[in-house]
């Protein structure tokens, strides 16, 4: 394993610059001085199923960083970028950034480059396409359902997590939106109470909000009007007029991108 991470390091080209200090991981959650083993003498040593759990934070930190700059175009798709030089951006070491990106190859947002390290994931218009229909399938009838037995007032609770997707919208920040759109779709999915139909739907949502091939970035009309979406939906589905409920969510499906 040595000599392959020494072969990636030659082998790398400078990645492309993004994010900032605000992604680096804080100093008390790296995982380096549980890593080596390491403890002062007359101190006990750290037991080890909290050495497991300082390295799972860390990775999920990681990779919740990763995603971010991934929905927010920070990381630029066909680019390759080397577990190393991000670890040091991060301010962690390349293994959990290595860990995190094999998470995103197997959801499909990169690809292993073997000796350099992971490339952004292309996508096109038609795979775009293809992850809404496939949302629309699994989606929509269960929010019709929903329509018809879900009462007003438990309607009326999901009303702080549209606003959020609106605050996020008027201030044009993409990641952030993405986020609380998929907070959003979660709590109203979650009322089925089917948590197979949950990991399914949120990983086809995220999935759909990776940036395509040379995209510009998404207007910031196209964001305020998509959270506008949001709370027309709330407003329908509190006052149970079923046919702008079935209205709204198909169009939201088939007019957005997010």
């Amino acid at each position: 394993m040595e000599q392959g991470a020494a072969r990636e390091r030659a082998t790398e080209r400078p990645s492309p610059p993004f994010g900032d200090d605000a992604a680096r991981v804080p100093e008390q959650a790296r995982p380096h001085e549980y890593a080596r083993g390491e403890h002062t003498h007359g101190e006990p040593a750290a037991p080890a199923p909290a050495s497991r759990v300082v390295r799972h934070s860390v990775r999920g930190q990681i990779l919740d960083a990763l995603r971010t700059a991934l929905v927010g175009g920070e990381l630029v798709p066909g680019e390759v970028y080397s577990a190393p030089a991000l670890g040091e951006r991060f301010g962690v070491s390349a293994t959990p950034v290595r860990e995190a990106m094999q998470r995103l190859a197997v959801e499909g947002a990169v690809e292993v480059v073997p000796n350099r390290g992971f490339r952004v994931t292309e996508r096109t218009p038609r795979e775009l396409a293809e992850l809404a229909e496939i949302r629309a399938l699994i989606e929509v009838p269960v929010m019709l359902r929903l329509a018809r037995t879900v009462p007003a007032a438990r309607w009326a609770e999901l009303r702080p997590l549209a606003e959020a997707t609106s605050t996020a919208a008027a201030r044009g920040d993409r990641a952030h939106y993405a986020e609380a759109d998929r907070a959003f779709h979660r709590a109203v999915l979650s009322l089925a109470g089917n948590e197979q139909l949950l990991a399914v739907a949120d990983d086809l949502h995220r999935r759909s909000q990776w940036p395509l091939i040379s995209a510009p970035a998404v207007r910031h009309g196209v964001l305020v009007a998509d959270a506008a979406e949001h709370t027309a939906l709330l407003d329908a589905l509190i006052a149970h007029d079923l046919p702008v409920v079935e209205a709204l969510v198909r169009e939201h499906f088939t007019g957005s991108n997010t």
